[in-house]
């Protein structure tokens, strides 16, 4: 009866930074990422391709994040943009601002920051006063 249009997320992971991996600078990628690690460092997603991010548990991400799918299940700090669907699962802590096309948030999610959703402009509509006869 309702038809869901839920984005569809990139479908494989490329890429790897692993549990015991420090990484210190911005990662630019293309396609799946998966950290379980920890960056200090901006992650960004190369051109306007579908692109994936899953920061798990145990990892740790203090830059800015901009990707279109987003899954988060550990920590980041500093601004996150997913420009179409974030998912915040149950051990994920955000300190930061987080712009979002559709979001999922599971019970026990923390965000500390603002919430700004970047859907479609809003339709500004006239109103008419109706003459009196």
């Amino acid at each position: 009866m309702f038809a869901s249009k839920k984005p569809k997320p990139q479908g494989r992971i490329d890429c790897l930074i692993g549990a015991e991996t420090k990484v210190t600078g911005d990662v630019v990628f293309t396609g799946g990422l998966r950290v379980d690690g920890e960056i200090k460092g901006n992650v960004h997603a190369a051109g306007d391709k579908p692109s994936t991010l899953v920061v798990s548990e145990h990892a740790r991400i203090e830059g800015e994040i901009r990707v279109s799918h987003l899954v988060i299940n550990g920590t980041v700090i500093g601004p996150i943009h997913a420009a179409e669907l974030l998912e915040l699962q149950p051990k994920a802590r955000v300190t930061g601002d987080v712009e979002y096309g559709t979001i999922e948030i599971h019970l026990g999610a923390v965000v500390q920051g603002r919430m700004i959703h970047e859907g479609l402009a809003a339709k500004s509509v006239e109103l008419k006063l109706a003459s009196a006869n």
